[in-house]
C-alpha cells in the first residue's frame, strides 16, 4: 500500500480514497453438504460490497457426508471460492489454521459453516478493525445453545483467559476479523494442539468485541458436545499456560501448612494433656487428604509430559489431501 493517501504531483483537494482492503474468509467444514451452497449465495454479495478482492476458503475436515463434493462443485461454479480437503478430522481450529496459512489477501474472516454467524454482521466487524483494531471478535447477544453447552462453553472461556492473558478473552467468538500479516508470528508453530486464539495474542494486544446477532443452526447438530468443549479447554490450560502447574504448586503448598497445623496440634495436645490425638479414622483422613493433593499434582505434571511426548514426535497440525493451490 502508498505510504500517502495523495497522488504524487497533485494538490490534497485531488486526493483518491484508499481502496479497501481485501478479505479472505476461512470456514471449516464437517458434514455440512447442506448448508455450504446457502453460506456461499449470502456470503457473496456483502464480500462484493465490501471489496473488489476477496475469497473463500472451505476447508472440508474429514467430512462424511458429500461435504467434499459440494465443495468442488462451488469452486468450479464461482472463481472466488477455494477448496481444501485434509486427509481426515483434526479439529476445528487446526482446520482453520491450515485455512489461514493459505489465505492470500489483507484481511482473514473466520466463521463456521453452520450460518450461526450471519455473514451480514460482516461489515460491522470490518469497520471495528478499521478503527485500529488487530483483531475483532462477534460476540453473540443470544447464544442458541443448550444448559450443557453453555456450560462448557463458560469453562472453556476461563482457560482461554488463563492462556490468552487477556480481558477479551470473555468475548472470543469463532466469527472473528483479523489482519493477515499477524499469522507471521506463529508461521513457525507446528503443535498439534491448536488455538487460534491464544496464536494471535503472540502478535498483538490490540483486540475488540462488538455484539451481533447469533442465529439458530440452519441444519445438522453442532459438533461440538460437552466433552469435546472441555477437553479443548484441557489442551488450551496444559498445552499455552502454565497455570495448571501453579495451582498444583499453589495446593502442594497449601496441603503443606495444613499438614504442619495437625503436627502442631498433635504436639500440643501430647504436652498439655500427655496423650496423641486418639482414633484411626483421623489419621486415615488426613493420608486420603495428602494422597489426593498428590496424584492431583502428579497427574498435571503428566499432562505437560504428554505434550512434550506428542511435540518430540513431530505430529503435525494437519494434513492436505488435496487442494489449497
Amino acid at each position: 500500500m502508498a505510504s500517502s493517501p495523495y497522488l504524487p504531483g497533485t494538490p490534497h483537494d485531488a486526493a483518491r480514497s484508499p481502496e479497501p482492503p481485501s478479505i479472505s474468509v476461512v470456514v471449516p467444514v464437517h458434514n455440512s453438504a447442506g448448508i455450504l451452497r446457502l453460506l456461499a449465495d449470502r456470503l457473496e454479495p456483502v464480500l462484493r460490497a465490501a471489496s473488489a478482492s476477496y475469497e473463500l476458503i472451505l476447508v472440508n475436515d474429514g467430512s462424511r457426508d458429500g461435504s467434499w463434493d459440494v465443495v468442488t462443485d462451488l469452486a468450479r461454479v464461482h472463481s472466488w471460492v477455494r477448496g481444501i480437503d485434509l486427509m481426515r478430522n483434526y479439529g476445528q481450529h487446526n482446520a482453520l489454521l491450515c485455512g489461514i496459512r493459505a489465505a492470500r489477501h489483507d484481511i482473514v474472516v473466520t466463521m463456521d459453516d453452520d450460518l450461526q454467524h450471519p455473514p451480514e454482521e460482516l461489515p460491522a466487524l470490518l469497520a471495528a478493525l478499521a478503527r485500529g483494531n488487530d483483531v475483532v471478535y462477534g460476540a453473540p447477544r443470544n447464544e442458541q445453545h443448550g444448559f450443557l453447552r453453555d456450560l462448557a462453553s463458560r469453562v472453556t472461556k476461563l482457560a482461554l483467559a488463563q492462556a490468552m492473558g487477556a480481558p477479551i478473552a470473555r468475548q472470543v467468538s469463532a466469527f472473528r476479523v483479523f489482519r493477515t500479516p499477524l499469522r507471521n508470528a506463529f508461521a513457525s508453530y507446528d503443535g498439534y494442539y491448536v488455538s487460534i486464539d491464544v496464536l494471535l495474542t503472540w502478535a498483538t494486544t490490540r483486540f475488540a468485541a462488538i455484539p451481533v446477532e447469533h442465529a439458530p443452526r440452519h441444519d445438522g447438530v453442532s459438533n461440538y458436545t460437552f466433552r469435546k468443549l472441555v477437553t479443548h479447554a484441557m489442551n488450551m490450560m496444559t498445552g499455552f499456560s502454565t497455570f495448571p502447574l501453579q495451582l498444583a504448586s499453589v495446593v502442594g503448598f497449601g496441603f503443606t501448612l495444613f499438614g504442619l497445623a495437625v503436627l502442631a496440634w498433635v504436639l500440643a495436645r501430647y504436652l498439655v494433656h500427655g496423650s496423641v490425638v486418639p482414633g484411626f479414622p483421623f489419621l486415615a483422613s488426613v493420608i486420603a487428604i495428602f494422597s489426593g493433593a498428590q496424584l492431583f499434582a502428579l497427574g498435571i505434571i503428566g499432562e505437560y509430559l504428554a505434550r512434550v511426548h506428542f511435540r518430540t514426535m513431530n505430529r503435525p497440525p494437519y494434513c492436505v489431501r488435496e487442494g489449497g493451490d
